[in-house]
């Protein structure tokens, strides 16, 4: 029995629906929807995340458990794999302090250097550790919305900083747009 995208869409008891061959929407008790892929490693059933279903639609998620099918066949333990890729992923700091490197060549006042740092430092500190592919709307949201009412101009100047770092990201391959 296979999921459409329409029945994905209207699908909101909370469990396991499957689509087959181990692929699962997973819906919580408070409305959360993911992605899963059930398979069996070492004797036991491990569960493998594939991301929100807000993000991930239903013909990615099929991919991606495909892909994680590819892998088991091999011999490789799927959740390894994608540890290996993960830790290969710059996090947000890391990727933050390259841009301001390579842009502090063209700022003629020092000011700017240390206002780009301080904020990317200070104010976007929750996002550092973050994975850069890993981050999302909400994330953002949550670094600028105490922001917003205190110090308005700092939050609108660390908006367009957050968007440069995320949008270089994405011209790098490292996040999808």
């Amino acid at each position: 029995m296979r999921l459409t995208a329409r029945t994905v869409a209207g699908l909101i008891a909370p469990g396991r629906h499957g689509d087959g061959q181990g692929l699962y929407l997973s819906i919580s008790r408070n409305g959360g929807r993911r992605w899963v892929w059930l398979y069996r490693w070492d004797g036991r059933t491990r569960e493998l995340g594939l991301g929100s279903a807000r993000t991930v639609t239903l013909s990615t998620a099929r991919e991606l458990a495909a892909n994680a099918r590819h892998v088991l066949a091999q011999g490789r333990d799927p959740i390894a794999e994608k540890r290996k890729v993960v830790a290969t992923t710059p996090t947000f700091g890391e990727l933050a302090d390259q841009i301001v490197s390579s842009l502090e060549s063209g700022w003629r006042n020092d000011r700017h250097r240390k206002q780009w740092r301080m904020t990317l430092t200070r104010y976007a500190a929750p996002l550092r550790d973050k994975p850069v592919d890993t981050i999302t709307v909400e994330h953002v949201l949550g670094v600028l919305m105490p922001l917003w009412t205190t110090r308005p101009a700092t939050a609108s100047r660390l908006r367009g900083r957050i968007e440069k770092v995320l949008d270089a990201a994405t011209a790098r391959g490292l996040r999808a747009a």
